[in-house]
């Protein structure tokens, strides 16, 4: 069976992960969706019509109303790659993502996650 890609995934499934992983750490979903929402640009009302819908992850970036400018300020690893140097614009803001998650899960304060 071939492999799917992240970017054909759909947004329903992939996203509750991520909350799943803040959850386990005893943060809130509501916090994974203000970091989303700081992100991405969408709303908490536009982030759940996705979770209702059948888009893919990958849509859901490229068609992300306000991606925040300062978002090439996320740096670190995530799954052993560092975020600054992935060089496909689309990975890097699906990893971007990612290490926001990742840092809320380690307990990092809300004001530093969001730069």
């Amino acid at each position: 069976m071939p492999r799917q890609s992240i970017f054909d995934m759909s947004f329903s499934k992939v996203f509750p992960m991520l909350v799943q992983k803040a959850e386990r750490k005893n943060r809130t979903r509501a916090e994974v969706y203000t970091v989303t929402e700081w992100l991405t640009g969408y709303t908490a009302e536009q982030i759940d019509a996705a979770l209702e819908s059948d888009m893919t992850y990958g849509v859901f970036f490229t068609e992300a109303p306000a991606y925040n400018s300062r978002a090439e300020l996320i740096k670190g690893k995530i799954c052993g790659v560092q975020v600054e140097t992935i060089e496909d614009p689309l990975m890097k803001q699906i990893r971007q993502l990612d290490k926001l998650v990742d840092e809320l899960a380690k307990g990092r304060p809300m004001e530093k996650i969001l730069r």
